[in-house]
Order: C-alpha cells, then sequence, then structure tokens
C-alpha cells in the first residue's frame, strides 16, 4: 500500500493529463482572450458600432446642450466676474498674510483684516456656484468622469 506522499504525487498526475486551463494570473496567457471578451466583441460588431468598447456619457451631450442655451448662459458673465473677484480676493489675502507674517511687530487688528477677507473669498466662490446640472465633468450621480 502507497504512503501518503505517493497517493498525492499520484492524484497529480492525473489531475494533469489533460490541457492545461486558462489562468489569468499566468503570464503565458496574456494574449489569450477569453470567450465573453469575444461574444462582446461580435455583439457590438452586430451594432455596427466599435469592436473596442470605450466608456461614455449618454448624459453628457444632454448637459452639454443644456448648457448652450442662452436661458443657462443668461447670468453666466456676472457669475464670471464675481468669480474672478473672488479669486483676487483669496490671492491678495495670501499674500497680505505672508507678507503680514515677516512684518516684525504686526498689529492684531492686521491679521484679523486679513484672515476676514480670506474667508470672505472662500465663501464668495461658494455663492457664485453654478448649478451642478450644467456641470460637463460630473455625471447624473455626481461621479467625476
Amino acid at each position: 500500500m502507497p504512503n501518503r506522499a505517493e497517493r498525492r504525487a499520484q492524484s497529480k498526475r492525473s489531475s494533469t493529463v489533460g490541457p492545461p486551463r486558462y489562468d489569468a494570473s499566468r503570464r503565458s496567457n496574456v494574449g489569450l482572450s477569453d470567450e465573453r471578451a469575444l461574444q462582446e466583441r461580435s455583439r457590438r460588431l452586430a451594432e455596427h458600432r466599435s469592436a473596442t468598447w470605450t466608456p461614455v456619457s449618454s448624459t453628457q451631450e444632454e448637459r452639454m446642450e443644456e448648457a448652450s442655451t442662452p436661458a443657462a448662459r443668461a447670468g453666466s458673465s456676472l457669475r464670471g466676474v464675481m468669480r474672478i473677484i473672488s479669486w483676487t480676493l483669496i490671492v491678495l489675502s495670501m499674500i497680505a498674510f505672508l507678507t503680514v507674517m515677516w512684518l516684525p511687530s504686526h498689529p492684531a487688528w492686521l491679521i484679523i483684516l486679513v484672515s476676514a477677507v480670506f474667508v470672505i473669498g472662500v465663501l464668495s466662490l461658494f455663492l457664485t456656484a453654478e448649478d451642478a446640472r450644467f456641470n460637463t465633468h460630473v455625471d447624473e450621480h455626481g461621479t467625476a468622469l
């Protein structure tokens, strides 16, 4: 009666008699394509589309059309000017804060004033933000494209 090691070796030999199976982790099978990918490619070709799949957002074209309507762009000029002013306030307050930090004697009211201008600039960015429906870089679920 064969011992345990002999039985294991015999079972391994008997199980590897057939051809090697597809294994995604092996490098030798990198060039092989599986049946599902072939079926998907043939389905796409039958529908007269490109054979390779590329991600697209069907709602992106609709949003671009909505954003290009005159009603959607009516307030964009004032909103754009306010956004530029907000960013200018933020940049100027950062420069002023760095300047105040290097002064040998800085009064407390100056630091408070610079901090308040910075906070006003950041809050005004939230107030001048556009509606999320017209953001072409986000899909309907809020995921970045």
